[in-house]
């Protein structure tokens, strides 16, 4: 049978056609994409448990986040909200079966008869559509969106479609949902709402990033009249709600800061093995919002002070002592778009400096010393393999003779080292470990008795815990950050006694036994009895300032995260300054004792030189004692027309002879870009030994000798391998004494 021309026409025309079906459906379905089992799984898949302070304010509110995870129930968003979306989002909402294909050939139409876009025909399914595939705006998107939306209809409700797109609709600000848009906004719940600002929210979501209603309100003033007329027409609402949406205004809310506690909360879930499906999702930390804000805004200032002086970042730990519970974890930077800004400072292991003193001193006096044992506080070096390590204070200045008190209170590194000897190293570092200092993870050999000086690496949430511990007279407990009654776990012990606890406090509390080093009038200072303690390590890379009292204590740290060294600043400089603003907060929201209660002491009149019984010619001074372990007897420095100190036994000056510098196997190494003659060595012997005459023995040969009361001698330097021994007169008219022959090389 011949086909005529015009058949042959239409047959080519239909092939064409069903071809063209065939590669739009192929394409078509190549380009949709997976739906969820259901759009409450989309939620709850990115949302961690909800973090709320102690008073129930959320502390887990990001703006970063894809979904929103300030969601609420449809039947909890009022009705009249519902109502506006539809009437201005998609009137036939409940009619079509996702697309609605009649709106959007009345829109092709519109925009044909415009020559432009005009109106979109975008139904509330497909916008949900759009918002779980986001794709871009093309003509083809649109067509794939129409069929995703029918597919969508045939596994959620029209209920759960429109929950879901009310919760979680752009709005400007990276704000998602009208719950997140109302606070935004008005800085009220959605049920406060009136209806002028109800319909402001439909409006709104039509251009986000165009409309502002803080800039502009009148912008939505015909977009707002056009759908408060098309509410009246379906019956939404009457002529006198209508006149009071057209003739009112806005009362704009102040945007509320946020309560920020990024770092805490990430704390919180990696630590707490915190479950979501516990409590619906919600976890109540003991993080007080109001403290949280005060510490950051106290923080940030301080950092902004400082920056000149290149302190880059800073972190700031609130405990109450009472219940251990962390008040405020605020980590901070200075640059907003610093790498470092997302490090949790907190946590991070930095050198101590001087802040572990204190725990030091606390052991010695375990140990039977007492606050007015006497210390010597003078230059000294040690040998450090090969080589050899001079001891220095901060302030390069040294006192002599000093009671513990005044050498823990000036921070005085010298006493330190002879204290650290006293106790041994080992067994200070185990009772760090037991006030729950588990950074510090080499042994004892590996810090030495720098160890005293803030060798090796904390963190401040450690440090602090450790001081809470101190200012519970030395009762360890664990800091909590979950809000529940804490469980018989045994992680309480006593590790440091009750009435030496009481004396570290009263030291670290009294100002005037830092006025050697810190002055009368300095920031350390307090208004209220307070607990204080400083510290700065090597090139001012990390400072410190850790205080307390009977309810709180507080840690503050500042330095640079990625370690470049501060300009000269010190604990006593940067971070003192938080610690009392921290503190005026916290005292001016509770009441404080002037007093720390403590461990009961007794107190005696002493003499500040001597640190014994006072005599009546003595300078006096009180001073605090464990009951039973007081001074034994009588300073006798001062006795009656006495003026020095008694000699000390010959058989004690022996036994304490030595030559302390050079150190056996000391190697030393002339400097090639300094003349040879201007370069010398200092041969030293212990400074408490009394000297009448000293002969400095080199290689078996008579050196040189010194007179009375010289402890050292100035050698130029000579290279080669060296023997050197001193003979030691106490009296010109007895036997020497010799020190052990040491060798040491000159390179």
């Amino acid at each position: 049978m011949r086909l005529r021309p015009c058949h042959r026409v239409l047959l080519t025309l239909f092939a064409v056609i069903l071809g063209s079906f065939v590669l739009l459906a192929r394409r078509t379905g190549r380009d949709l994409r997976p739906l969820p089992a259901s759009l409450k799984a989309v939620e709850s898949e990115v949302r961690k448990p909800r973090v709320f302070d102690r008073n129930g304010v959320a502390l887990s509110i990001t703006y970063q986040n894809r979904w929103s995870t300030l969601t609420v129930p449809l039947h909890e968003i009022p009705e009249l909200l519902q109502q506006a979306f539809v009437q201005s989002e998609d009137r036939r909402f409940f009619e079509h079966g996702g697309p609605d294909w009649l709106a959007r050939a009345h829109a092709l139409l519109q925009n044909i008869r415009a020559m432009r876009g005009v109106r979109g025909a975008s139904t509330i399914t497909e916008q949900v559509v759009r918002m779980l595939h986001p794709r871009p705006r093309t003509v083809w998107s649109r067509w794939i969106e129409g069929f995703e939306a029918a597919r969508l209809e045939k596994i959620a409700s029209k209920t759960e479609i429109l929950e879901f797109y009310l919760n979680q609709v752009p709005y400007a600000q990276q704000r998602r949902g009208v719950v997140e848009a109302a606070r935004l906004y008005f800085d009220r719940d959605l049920n406060t709402l009136n209806p002028r600002e109800i319909l402001a929210l439909a409006v709104l979501v039509r251009a986000p990033s165009g409309l502002d209603l803080r800039k502009n309100p009148k912008a939505m003033e015909k977009s707002m009249a056009r759908l408060a007329g098309h509410m009246i027409g379906a019956g939404l609402l009457d002529r006198e709600e209508h006149a009071r949406i057209l003739s009112g205004r806005f009362e704009l809310a102040r945007p509320r800061g946020v309560l920020e506690a990024p770092h805490f909360v990430q704390y919180l879930f990696r630590s707490s093995g915190a479950d979501p499906t516990l409590s619906g999702g919600r976890l109540t930390s003991t993080l007080d919002g109001h403290m949280q804000q005060k510490t950051r805004q106290i923080l940030a200032n301080r950092l902004e002070a400082l920056r000149s002086s290149e302190v880059g970042n800073g972190a700031v730990l609130v405990v109450d002592n009472r219940t251990d519970d962390v008040l405020a974890w605020v980590s901070g930077s200075t640059a907003e778009d610093d790498t470092t800004g997302s490090i949790n400072a907190v946590l991070v292991p930095r050198q101590p400096g001087s802040t572990l003193k204190p725990f030091l001193y606390a052991l010695a006096m375990e140990l039977g010393w007492t606050p007015a044992t006497l210390i010597d506080d003078s230059p000294m070096a040690e040998p450090i393999g090969s080589g050899l390590h001079s001891f220095q204070n901060y302030s390069r200045v040294y006192y002599g003779p000093l009671r513990l008190r005044d050498a823990l209170g000036n921070s005085l590194n010298t006493p330190a080292i002879r204290t650290i000897k006293f106790t041994g190293v080992e067994r200070f570092l185990e009772r760090l470990h037991l006030l729950g200092i588990s950074g510090l993870t080499k042994g004892a050999d590996h810090y030495g008795e720098g160890l005293a000086l803030g060798d090796g690496e904390v963190n401040l949430f450690e440090l602090v815990q450790a001081y809470a511990a101190l200012a519970r007279l030395g009762e360890f407990r664990p800091l909590r950050t979950l809000s529940e009654p804490r469980q018989s776990d045994g992680m309480s012990r006593q590790v440091i006694d009750r009435k030496t606890a009481a004396m570290v406090i009263d030291i670290l509390s009294d100002s005037q036994a830092r006025r050697l080093e810190f002055g009368e009038g300095h920031l350390l200072r307090f208004p209220i009895r307070t607990a204080v303690k400083t510290g700065t390590s090597t090139d001012h890379r990390d400072c410190w300032a850790v205080g307390f009292t009977d309810k709180f204590t507080v840690g503050v740290w500042m330095g640079n995260l990625d370690r470049r060294p501060t300009r000269g600043i010190t604990g006593a400089i940067g971070p003192a300054l938080v610690l009392r603003s921290v503190f005026a907060e916290l005292n001016r929201e509770h009441e404080v004792q002037e007093e720390h209660p403590g461990a009961p002491l007794i107190t005696e009149t002493i003499c500040s030189v001597s640190g014994m019984l006072a005599g009546p010619q003595c300078p006096r001074v009180v001073e605090v004692f464990e009951p039973g372990n007081k001074p034994a007897g009588i300073c006798a420095i001062h006795a009656a027309n006495s003026e020095t100190i008694p000699p000390r036994p010959r058989s004690a000056q022996k036994a304490d002879l030595r030559l302390l510098q050079p150190t056996q196997g000391l190697q030393l190494a002339i400097d090639p870009r300094i003349p040879l003659p201007l370069q010398s060595f200092a041969f030293k012997i212990p400074r408490n030994t009394e000297v009448a005459r000293i002969e400095w023995v080199l290689n078996r040969e008579l050196l040189a000798q010194t007179g009375s009361g010289v402890h050292q001698l100035n050698w130029a330097l000579l290279r080669g391998i060296h023997q050197l021994k001193a003979r030691v007169w106490t009296k010109p008219d007895e036997e020497p004494m010799e020190t052990p022959e040491v060798s040491f090389m000159v390179k």
